[in-house]
């Protein structure tokens, strides 16, 4: 699957860093939950994080995920979009995919960046990006 694939459709690419934690899980529920907002704007939700395809299988499957989860393990997409960085944790460094979720409009190009996200206001953020960024009706 390539982003070329959705030309013509405005699409939210949201990177999280991993499927079944806290923080992703309530990110991911929150557009399960809010996917009648989404499909009133007409876009394609995929979540992209490290994982493997069978990790995201099962997290779709255990939270009811009814919109695409995308495995990029090697981290190239990531790499691609500038989210693959360095982080820190209990005196720990290691490279992780930040929280940041782009909208692309429906020429394929990136309209809005939405960075450092809080997983519990990423729909709120997301919808107003989608709004602010909804192309002109003809």
């Amino acid at each position: 699957m390539k982003l070329s694939d959705f030309r013509g459709q405005r699409v939210v690419l949201y990177f999280y860093p991993k499927a079944e934690t806290p923080g992703c899980t309530t990110q991911a529920c929150g557009v399960r939950d809010h996917r009648a907002e989404y499909a009133r704007e007409g876009v394609t939700v995929l979540g992209i994080s490290p994982d493997p395809v069978a990790r995201l299988s099962s997290f779709a499957e255990n939270h009811d995920l009814d919109f695409r989860l995308l495995s990029d393990e090697d981290h190239a997409v990531a790499e691609a979009y500038g989210v693959w960085v360095q982080k820190s944790m209990y005196g720990r460094t290691y490279f992780g995919n930040e929280r940041m979720t782009f909208i692309i409009g429906s020429d394929g190009r990136v309209a809005d960046i939405l960075r450092k996200v809080k997983p519990a206001e990423h729909d709120e953020r997301v919808l107003e990006a989608l709004a602010r960024t909804r192309p002109p009706v003809a």
